[in-house]
């Protein structure tokens, strides 16, 4: 996963003092991806706009994750640098930079960031990063302030939604949306458990009115973010606790909104009214990710995964049934400990069963405090590198195929930013493939029906009718 940053210039109005500035770097995952825009929407009102420029900031922040082997060393890299930065600045004679840290690493290293790191001003998990104004108002004050260490979703959201759909501001015309967060599943690899804590479901209505006012703004694609998204269980605008496959429904429903995916998902909690969804509501993309992780029955005990290899089987065959043109994702660790040669090709075995249209690999790394960073059998690295290149080789083998097998088809293309080219556009197909697409660049947030001419690796290429 590449690490991304929250960059848009943000205006201010005639006459008003210069805004200040916020760099925000993004580490993991699409829920620390929104989780950034959020940060961006609770500091505006102090008069914060974002920058690509470091060193232009006066607010630095790093959105981290946890779930990579060394995270937290990058981080400290990473804060060295920002250090120096803040020291330049300073002999410059420009205003102090502040330095903070939020996210997942912060929440399981806070207060060895600020032992370690006595540059960073604020260490903010992910469950509090609406209390950020007021932190900045403490740490102006007296250095040193550190907040989240508890785990309350519901406050963080209730502070957000403080502000109406319209606090929320979005460039472009597709957007995450998270609405629930938090995982109860105890991986014996993850440490999500530890960091984001225990399962919770945002209230229908609070989704839906954000789902409104991105789509005021133009927004005609949204993903539902979760830990573990599919088992969502809000309270719904009846006083019920609706399922996801009805949110999904009621979300379809919003003029504007067009296209609905989500992400992540559990096979235990694909439920059968999620999978007729899949059939019946036009909306939802025909794009699944559902990781597996192996395909080993007893690596996945070891795993903690509460489901077998088979049953995932069975369960994508029901999906398909319902929505046969279907693309599954997926998410596989190879060198679990105690993983052998035999087990590894069961993990292959089952990637040729399944046929995935892409999937992410992971090499097994040890997180402190899971349960498998004690296991026995931990698998050297060289063997770990062999599996995980040999993995890769047939799931870019199986991408290759399903992206050529596109050529000659008509694909419905939401066209979401400039391509490379004079004239150029490139596009979301509904399996989550960009689409290039020249004379194209005057068709931005439009769905269009494209001709496909050419899949490779990593993209199609197309051409609109007429052209």
């Amino acid at each position: 996963m590449s690490d991304t940053l929250i960059a848009s210039e943000v205006g201010t109005a005639a006459g008003s003092a210069p805004p200040k500035r916020l760099f925000i770097k993004t580490y993991g995952c699409q829920m620390n991806v929104y989780d950034s825009e959020r940060m961006a929407d609770v500091l505006r009102p102090l008069g914060y706009a974002t920058t690509d420029e470091v060193e232009a900031a006066d607010f630095v922040i790093l959105n981290t994750c946890h779930i990579r082997e060394k995270a937290a060393e990058k981080i400290y890299s990473e804060l060295g640098k920002m250090r120096q930065l803040r020291e330049r600045k300073m002999a410059r004679g420009e205003a102090r930079m502040t330095i903070a840290v939020a996210g997942c690493v912060a929440q399981a290293e806070g207060e060895e960031i600020m032992l370690r790191a006595p540059a960073v001003d604020i260490v903010v998990g992910p469950q509090a990063y609406h209390q950020l104004p007021e932190l900045l108002t403490r740490t102006a004050r007296s250095r040193g302030e550190r907040i989240g260490a508890d785990f309350a979703p519901n406050e963080k959201f209730d502070a957000l939604n403080a502000g109406g759909p319209s606090l929320r501001e979005v460039k472009g015309y597709a957007a995450f949306l998270t609405v629930q967060e938090g995982c109860d599943k105890f991986c014996s690899f993850c440490v999500v458990p530890y960091t984001r804590g225990a399962e919770w479901s945002r209230p229908v209505a609070d989704v839906l009115a954000e789902a409104r006012g991105l789509a005021d703004q133009g927004v005609r694609e949204v993903t539902l973010l979760g830990q573990n998204v599919n088992a969502y269980d809000g309270e719904g605008t009846d006083g019920k606790l609706w399922t996801l496959a009805r949110l999904v429904r009621a979300l379809a429903e919003i003029p504007g909104l067009d296209r609905i995916r989500y992400t992540t998902s559990h096979p235990n909690d694909m439920s059968d009214d999620l999978i007729a969804a899949h059939g019946e509501v036009e909306a939802l993309m025909p794009y699944l990710h559902l990781p597996v992780q192996a395909g080993s029955d007893r690596i996945l005990r070891l795993m903690n995964r509460k489901h077998g290899r088979q049953k995932y089987i069975d369960l994508i065959g029901r999906i398909r049934e319902a929505r046969p043109d279907l693309a599954l994702a997926g998410d596989m660790i190879v060198g679990f400990p105690g993983e052998t040669d035999r087990e590894f090709e069961d993990t292959l075995d089952l990637v040729r069963q399944v046929n995935y249209a892409a999937c992410f690999s992971f090499m097994y790394s040890a997180r402190p405090g899971t349960p498998a960073a004690t296991l026995p059998g931990q698998v050297p690295g060289e063997v770990m590198k062999s599996r995980l290149a040999a993995l890769q080789a047939l799931l870019i083998e199986q991408q290759i195929a399903f992206n050529a097998h596109q050529a000659g088809r008509t694909l419905n293309v939401l066209f979401d930013r400039k391509g490379r080219h004079p004239g150029q556009a490139v596009g979301r197909s509904p399996y989550l493939q960009s689409v290039h697409v020249d004379g194209a660049d005057q068709l931005l947030g439009q769905i269009v029906p494209v001709r496909i001419e050419q899949g490779n690796q990593n993209s199609l290429k197309g051409s609109l009718f007429g052209a």
